[in-house]
Parts: C-alpha cells; structure tokens; sequence
C-alpha cells in the first residue's frame, strides 16, 4: 500500500479505538474521525449526518476503515455517498464492519456491503459474530451487573461470539496488506456456545450466579423501544436475535486466523480477563 493516511471512523468504538492504535504502534498514519473527536492532525470531527464534516476527514487519505451510524436501520443512505466522495478524493481501498447475520445486498449494512464492493477500487468487508463485549460494555454488562442475568430472544440458538479485538487485528490486515483482499470474511471466535453456555461461563469467571432470561421477540422489541431504540431499529435487532434461535449465527470458521495468523480469543478466556466487570 501507499503511505498515506487512514482514516478510522467510529475512532472511538469498540473497534475503532483497538484498531487506530495498533495503525499508530505500527506506524502507520491514522485519523481518527468521531463526532466525540478534538479537532487536530490525527483526529477529525466527523458526522455521518452532516455531510460538511467530510471533506476535512478525507484529505490526504487513501484508506478508510467504515463503522456505520448507531442505530440506523438505513446506514447505506449516508454511507453510500460517502464512499463516492471518499474515492473522487483518492481513497483506494475501504473495510466495512459489517455483520456475520447480513448478506452483500441484504436489508441496511448489506446495502453499504455492496456498495464497498461495486464502488471502491480495493475492499474488504468484516462480517463478525455477536462480540464478547456485548456482555461487558454492551447491551447485557447492565443487567448482569443489576442481577437481572443476560435477556434474549434467542432461545437455545448458538453464536460463535467473537472479541472486538480481533476484529480489529483483521481490520488492520486488511487494511495495510500489500493486496487488497476485495471479499467478504466472517470472523467468529473459536467456539460457538448458546446463551445458557456463556451464562454458566460467567458465572464461573464472576464467582456469583448469572442467569439467561428468555424473552419473546415481542417482550424483546418492547423492551429495545422503551430503552429509547427506534421501532424499526428494534425491530431489526429482534429478527437478528430470532434468526440466532433458528441457528443462522451456530458456526465457527478460521477466517481470524487466516487473516491475522493467530487464533482468536476464546470465550473462557475473555470472561476470565473480565471477571471484574460483573
């Protein structure tokens, strides 16, 4: 690749921020954009909304790592610009967090998947599992630590749950391998375990009792509303959650290892380095 600059957006993410500092260790020139972001040379104020934020986030860069807006059911609506203006303005090549349960051409992150790949040059998309930081800073870390155990509409379904780290290790191949990979890789970690596994898996780490608590995807979607999610948002999260029941997400593959060359971390593991967390 060339020596220009990466842009990371969601630079203060799960992802974003692991990702953006190992561009830095290695050297490599990064730009943070979020719309938390201080104004500076590696750091852009950035909105997908407000497309007068865009210009200064592109200048010089050549790579982009995209994380899409929280929370909307239509990202391809800002993001699909963006990416024509991020490659009138010489970006080369564009990574996509996308997700494992979302095909190219599917409903909203499917759209800007297939978009990466029929506009940019030199394109990855990252389709990861469920994280394993769903159960710390995510969704379900809150009503662990309340006692209110892990709530899903996924029944006895399995997810092959992933760490946002690795994502990011892969992120970085991605973007600075000499040859672009231009596909798609769903990134899992090494096992896939059910909601009932992961609640015994913390309970062992936390040395207290965590509970799975099933829900319908009704009680699911009433609950995602009332926490201030947009109905169709909600309603998003909620088939994902069914399509876990039904075993879509029950699968593990090596695309971790075969991108980065190491393997990803294992839930045991993850929950014992967390073990503070609930």
């Amino acid at each position: 690749m060339t020596n220009g600059t990466i842009l990371v957006t969601g630079g203060t993410g799960k992802t974003g921020a692991v990702l953006a500092a190992r561009l830095r260790e290695a050297g490599v020139s990064v730009r943070i954009a979020s719309r938390r972001a201080s104004a500076g040379s590696d750091a852009a104020v950035f909105d997908w909304a407000d497309a007068a934020t865009y210009g200064s986030a592109l200048g010089g860069v050549d790579r982009v790592y995209l994380v899409a807006p929280t929370g909307d059911p239509n990202p391809e609506r800002v993001m699909a610009p963006f990416l024509r203006r991020a490659v009138d303005a010489g970006v080369r090549r564009a990574v996509l967090l996308s997700s494992s349960a979302i095909p190219d051409g599917g409903p909203a992150l499917g759209k800007v998947h297939q978009a990466v790949r029929e506009l940019t040059p030199e394109w990855s998309v990252l389709q990861p599992s469920w994280f394993m930081q769903n159960f710390t800073t995510g969704q379900h870390g809150g009503t662990i630590k309340s006692g209110g155990g892990i709530i899903t509409a996924a029944g006895d379904g399995k997810v092959g749950f992933i760490d946002a780290a690795d994502i990011a290790e892969a992120a970085f191949y991605a973007l600075t391998d000499p040859l672009p990979h231009n596909k798609a890789h769903i990134l899992t970690g090494p096992q896939a375990l059910s909601y009932d596994e992961v609640a015994s898996v913390l309970s062992d780490a936390a040395g207290k009792t965590i509970r799975h608590v099933r829900i319908s995807r009704a009680e699911l979607i009433a609950r995602l509303t009332a926490f201030g999610i947009p109905p169709d948002y909600a309603a998003l999260l909620a088939d994902l959650e069914e399509a876990v029941q039904d075993g879509v997400e029950d699968r593990v593959t090596g695309a971790v290892e075969e991108v980065t060359g190491r393997a990803p971390k294992s839930f045991a593991a993850f929950a014992q380095d967390n073990a503070g967390a609930w």
